[in-house]
């Protein structure tokens, strides 16, 4: 068994009229990335991208490239993040639609719905307004977003279980009418010759009864990304810790800046051994670019930390079968939340490499 390792995938690293609007002419992910800071001593920032580049994703040889390095690292394909926001209003829907019409790169790929309003603060305003709201607008809204996607999931690149495509949902608890949703998309992909759909609920703090609500909701696994759990758990503890640490070094620490080493224990736990679940791995966290000292952070993290933390994610697949050995990995080029595997200018490779060492580790 080979564990299958989908990266998430932001397309956000290309200009788009909204975002000029917002932020500024010419406005991508790159522009919180390059003015990063260092906001203590071993900060690690700004972080500078280094093969690719400050690439634009709308030039085809990048994403190219992209899929190519991800391979060569045993990553299985890319989980595109996708934007509808309801009665046909999609945003960042450039690089994936031309990956579809031009059939390159030739690597595998699923979906995954951010299903959010975007507010400011959280993509680096300094106001919580929202930018754009989500919206659901119940069968037809469904039917065109379903049509939207159906060339995506009859491609033979789309990642599949049991000829189902895989369909990952991040709020599936906000869709009013899930089930309906669910049973909506389920009989138009029969109808367009598919055996139906595998809906993915994503969970930040997956425990039983989020599992059961989930499959009441419609989901068939749950991906889950346990960036929280740890929180509640360090942040008394490690804020004594960093007074401390504060006083001996006159260092001052941002208020949730913790060290990855302390965090990555609370990535995962035994319940994330049950088959409807599919694990995930993080690779790294720092949200300071865009939200400066109230953002979290993980310092510290190394290409060992991430080898260790991989090996406990992938144990947890090690004896399904192959069509269900899926693992997620937060994520691919999340760049302005210091959460990707793209070399930059310290560490080359070594991020990379420790993945695909942890990967092989329990190839059969």
């Amino acid at each position: 068994m080979k564990p299958k390792v989908l990266a998430y995938y932001l397309p956000q690293f290309h200009p788009i009229p909204e975002n000029d609007l917002w932020w500024g002419k010419g406005f991508t992910e790159w522009t919180n990335v390059g003015k990063a800071k260092p906001l203590f001593h071993g900060h690690y920032q700004p972080k500078v991208p280094a093969d690719l580049g400050y690439y634009d994703l709308r030039v085809p040889e990048t994403r190219v490239e992209q899929a190519r390095l991800a391979a060569q690292y045993g990553i299985h394909g890319f989980c595109y993040w996708h934007y509808w926001f309801g009665n046909n209003k999609q945003l960042l829907e450039r690089p994936f639609n031309e990956v579809v019409s031009s059939g390159e790169p030739d690597f595998p790929f699923c979906l995954a719905w951010a299903n959010e309003s975007w507010k400011g603060f959280d993509h680096g305003l300094k106001n919580r307004k929202v930018l754009i709201e989500q919206t659901y607008g119940g069968e037809k809204d469904y039917t065109e977003h379903f049509y939207s996607v159906l060339p995506a999931f009859l491609d033979k690149r789309y990642i599949k279980r049991n000829g189902c495509p895989l369909f990952t949902i991040y709020f599936p608890q906000n869709i009013p009418d899930c089930k309906a949703f669910v049973d909506l998309w389920q009989t138009l992909a029969q109808k367009n010759g598919l055996p139906g759909i595998i809906f993915i609920g994503l969970s930040l703090h997956t425990d039983e009864h989020t599992l059961a609500s989930m499959q009441q909701l419609g989901m068939d696994a749950i991906s889950t990304i346990r960036l929280e759990d740890f929180y509640g758990k360090l942040k008394h503890r490690m804020s004594f810790g960093q007074k401390i640490k504060n006083k001996l070094t006159g260092n001052t620490l941002p208020p949730k800046a913790f060290e990855f080493k302390d965090t990555m224990r609370f990535f995962y736990n035994s319940l994330d051994a049950n088959p409807s679940i599919y694990p995930t791995i993080i690779s790294g966290w720092d949200h300071s670019p865009r939200t400066g000292r109230e953002g979290l952070i993980m310092y510290n993290y190394t290409p060992d930390l991430l080898k260790e933390h991989a090996t406990q994610i992938l144990s947890l697949v090690q004896n399904r079968n192959d069509e269900d050995s899926f693992v997620f990995l937060k994520s691919w080029n999340e760049w302005a939340e210091g959460n990707y595997m793209e070399p930059d200018m310290k560490y080359g490779h070594q991020f990379l490499q420790a993945l695909k060492e942890a990967i092989d580790s329990f190839c059969k």
